[in-house]
């Protein structure tokens, strides 16, 4: 278990900043189109990121976590349209490039409506943080353009055809699948879309489909705070997955709420015990990277590469003194 970032650099010097601050692990997406992304790109922009002294330990599928109408390059794959087979085929052999190019990874989310959020709130010291309230959220906007009520069923057999296609591949050269939950969970029909990866009850469902080591979790421990009444059982909740090997990525962030009612906050200033959570992965044997994500945004210049670091050190510390 180690220290990662998926913070894009705006530069070089960002990179060399990352190794400066203790960073030695990355999760970075090479330029351009996705559909070039060839064994020798992906080993260039791998050798580039080597010249740092950071290792390129996963990248992005063409499957973010925007809106699926906000020009997202796989939505046939979301949508059942007339291009799945052929968008599917596309990310087999960029999961079996990475394989040749020395990446042993990738992430990727299965998110129809985005990350909805409320307005920001104040936090420490005045910081601004994402947050939800659904008492201040429209439970009848609209459902983003193109796509319509999708019922849950429907979600599910979409989210099957995809892993029927690309696990084996995955699995034939040895390359982890990391799939984001929804964030945030949200009642069943918000925006016309019952979040299926938004549950506990959904995720466990989901790392138990096409069974296989290389399937699993790009396991946010923010949003699973998001999904449960109880902040208290993340750290069990954590363990359940990590006993099961479903964890192939963290995301270490807290909350301060619960389901349906959260405003984000700095790793040690939530409700969620971060330092009980790495108690977890470590004693299930977890070894690949925690990375912080959404970290609140600071007053001054350089705001998120400044709230970054913070996270880094905080991270950096856990993991020595408890591992």
């Amino acid at each position: 278990m180690y220290l990662g970032t998926q913070i894009p650099a705006r530069h070089d010097d960002d990179y060399r900043v990352m190794k400066q601050l203790g960073v030695n692990n990355i999760s970075a997406t090479p330029p351009g189109d996705w559909r070039t992304w060839d064994r020798p790109t992906l080993e260039a922009f791998r050798e580039k990121i080597e010249s740092f002294g950071l290792i390129l330990d996963m990248t992005q599928l063409p499957l973010p976590s925007t809106r699926v109408d906000r020009d997202v390059p796989c939505k046939d794959i979301m949508l059942a349209g007339p291009d799945r087979d052929k968008q599917i085929d596309g990310i087999c052999r960029l999961i079996e490039n990475c394989a040749a190019a020395g990446i042993p990874s990738v992430r990727y989310n299965f998110n129809y409506i985005g990350i909805p959020r409320t307005p920001m709130e104040p936090g420490r010291g005045g910081y601004m943080a994402e947050a939800f309230r659904l008492d201040l959220a429209n439970p009848d906007e609209p459902t983003p353009d193109g796509i319509g009520a999708i019922d849950e069923d429907t979600i599910w057999e979409r989210v099957d055809y995809f892993l029927a296609r690309v696990v084996p591949v995955a699995e034939s050269v040895n390359i982890r699948l990391a799939c984001h939950p929804h964030d945030p969970a949200t009642p069943p029909g918000f925006m016309g879309v019952t979040r299926v990866l938004g549950t506990v009850e959904g995720m466990k469902r989901f790392v138990q489909m096409h069974e296989s080591p290389v399937h699993g979790l790009n396991f946010c421990i923010g949003t699973l705070g998001e999904m449960v009444e109880d902040v208290t059982e993340v750290p069990a909740i954590t363990r359940w997955f990590g006993e099961r090997g479903k964890i192939m990525n963290i995301h270490f962030r807290n909350i301060v709420g619960k389901r349906y009612s959260f405003r984000e906050s700095f790793l040690e200033d939530g409700d969620i015990d971060m330092p009980a959570v790495l108690d977890a992965l470590r004693d299930t044997g977890y070894q690949y990277m925690v990375m912080p994500d959404h970290a609140p945004t600071l007053s001054g210049d350089n705001q998120q590469q400044v709230a970054f670091a913070f996270c880094y050190g905080y991270i950096a510390a856990l993991l020595q003194t408890r591992c």
